[in-house]
């Protein structure tokens, strides 16, 4: 198998020749098909996230087909294609994972931080946490909903039933979200760096309501706010933006430091609220409805061996939507 390889925080990942690896009892293996690049990525290249595995092959929106099975899995086919989401293992015994919250759990592991990922030909998998896809779709487009999706998804949960929904930070989960949003019937304000009218044009072409800069007021007090941007200033901001009684949501796994703000705009029953990681109820739930919400996600494809340089134009807000990698 080939990959890129991260040795080391903040040095290039490396094109690499690897043995091919056996799945053991309870994992697969997955020829990968395709992969997409998610901020979280860069918080590894940054070491931005705390005792990766090291070296580690990122990579946690993975889409392929099981080429090899091990013993005593079951459910699942050689050929089938899955999706391999971020949260690639939990222990199953700790109090979170009895109490349905497995994504809080206390012995986790996470594809592509601490356990190898897809910036590969092939990787192998813990079973349990793979979702079978089915043929819809193309491998490119499904790549984002395995984590974009995903934890957009469980963010709009968690932002509650409001008929107006601010997202800060319009990249690869927000343009997902505000699909999914406008399909339940709600209004969309979309938030973005100061000035930047090009990706606010992409928002009002997926339907939101509104769209401007992270710095400007929007029309009408907004139900809630999901910050999918990295920018800890923006918490303020967004807490100002919601009405009495309004829910903030930080979607990230990081974030800048927040800044102090008045007690005032956090009175009224507002709430600040942060969302971890994913279950495999919140992927059977929002893929199962991927067809009927008629998503389309804006996708740029790289060569795996460009992965570098997907990693740099995400950084640099180079493209719409999300980057995918093809071996």
């Amino acid at each position: 198998m080939k990959a890129m390889v991260l040795n080391k925080p903040r040095t290039p990942l490396v094109w690499t020749d690897l043995p091919d690896r056996q799945p053991r009892p309870g994992e697969i293996r997955v020829k990968v098909l395709a992969c997409g690049v998610c901020r979280t990525d860069l918080h590894v290249l940054d070491g931005e996230l705390p005792k990766p595995k090291s070296p580690i092959i990122p990579g946690h929106e993975i889409v392929g087909r099981i080429d090899a099975i091990g013993a005593g899995v079951e459910g699942l086919s050689l050929g089938e294609r899955v999706g391999i989401p971020w949260l690639g293992h939990t222990c199953g015994i700790c109090p979170y994972c009895v109490g349905h919250r497995e994504n809080l759990c206390d012995h986790p592991i996470f594809t592509g931080y601490t356990r190898d990922g897809g910036f590969a030909t092939a990787t192998i998998a813990d079973a349990r946490f793979a979702f079978p896809l089915g043929e819809a779709g193309s491998d490119v487009s499904l790549a984002p909903l395995l984590c974009a999706g995903l934890i957009g998804r469980r963010s709009l949960v968690i932002a509650g039933e409001g008929k107006t929904i601010g997202l800060y930070g319009f990249g690869a989960a927000a343009h997902i979200i505000a699909q999914v949003a406008k399909w339940q019937g709600r209004s969309v304000y979309g938030f973005t760096r100061p000035g930047d009218v090009a990706t606010q044009a992409f928002a009002r072409s997926l339907g939101a309501k509104w769209a401007g800069g992270s710095d400007e007021v929007p029309p009408e007090p907004l139900d809630a706010a999901i910050i999918f941007a990295t920018v800890g200033d923006l918490v303020p901001l967004a807490l100002k933006a919601v009405r009495k009684g309004g829910r903030v949501v930080c979607a990230g796994i990081h974030m800048s430091n927040i800044p102090s703000f008045p007690y005032e705009i956090l009175w009224e029953e507002r709430q600040l609220v942060s969302v971890a990681n994913l279950t495999r109820q919140d992927g059977i739930d929002f893929l199962g409805q991927v067809p009927a919400m008629g998503i389309v996600t804006k996708t740029t494809s790289y060569p795996l061996e460009q992965a570098n340089r997907a990693l740099s134009d995400l950084r640099a807000g180079c493209f719409e939507g999300a980057a995918v990698l093809v071996p």
